[in-house]
């Protein structure tokens, strides 16, 4: 005589499990293409500064830690928040910025750092579909490889000159009169200052470095935060 065995509930529990994954990973492809192609907007006037200068002096950090995985991570979080883009649009900004300054980085001309340009339009094109401020795309682009090449050929410049580039690149930003960034951009062109020659000196730059420049860029975003808000 037979007698009846009960098959193990293994099979059961198994396809269970792959439903469970197959419907987490439906809900994330879902995040990703809402985060991706579903249209908004914000404005680019609302942001808060002391966390943006905290997230740059982090960047910064970074950089000259020489650890690339951190900084963009850091670079995204920069990005959603003070363009608020959604996650995983901010990590395709962060991808953009990123390939922008590696190409910036292998120009040894201001002919070669032109290259940039098409990469920075890209990157910018990418930020006015987040705002509902419309801006000059080329401009902004143009404007922002300019400051660049300013802080890096400093051997040609000084930082006054990337003042007025930071504060011509804000202006065609958020379309007001250079003028109004007068506060802003010495105040973050001098925390540049501090952070290259901290970077500089023997054993690189200590904590209290980083403080003084995490409260010179809260300063800095401060000033920007209060212009860009009365002029809209």
């Amino acid at each position: 005589m037979e007698t009846y065995k009960q098959k193990p509930a293994l099979s059961s529990v198994s396809k269970q499990a792959r439903w469970l994954w197959w419907g987490v990973l439906l809900a994330l492809l879902l995040w990703v293409l809402t985060d991706l192609y579903v249209p908004r907007k914000t404005s680019i006037r609302q942001f808060d500064p002391a966390e943006v200068a905290r997230l740059e002096t982090a960047m910064w950090r970074s950089y000259y830690d020489k650890n690339p995985a951190l900084l963009f991570w850091q670079l995204a979080g920069g990005l959603r928040q003070q363009f608020h883009a959604p996650f995983w649009r901010s990590v395709v900004l962060a991808f953009q910025a990123t390939k922008a300054a590696f190409t910036f980085k292998q120009g040894k001309s201001r002919a070669d750092y032109q290259e940039t340009l098409p990469d920075l339009v890209a990157y910018y094109e990418s930020i006015q579909s987040l705002t509902i401020e419309q801006f000059n795309i080329s401009r902004v682009a143009e404007m922002e490889l300019e400051w660049w090449i300013v802080h890096r050929q400093r051997d040609r410049y000084s930082y006054s000159d990337l003042s007025d580039a930071l504060m011509q690149t804000s202006a065609a930003l958020y379309n007001q009169p250079t003028r109004n960034f007068a506060i802003y951009g010495p105040l973050r062109a001098d925390a540049m200052r501090l952070s290259d020659e901290a970077g500089r000196r023997d054993g690189g730059a200590t904590e209290a470095d980083w403080k003084q420049v995490d409260r010179v860029l809260n300063r800095a975003w401060g000033a920007l935060q209060v212009t860009v808000q009365k002029g809209h």
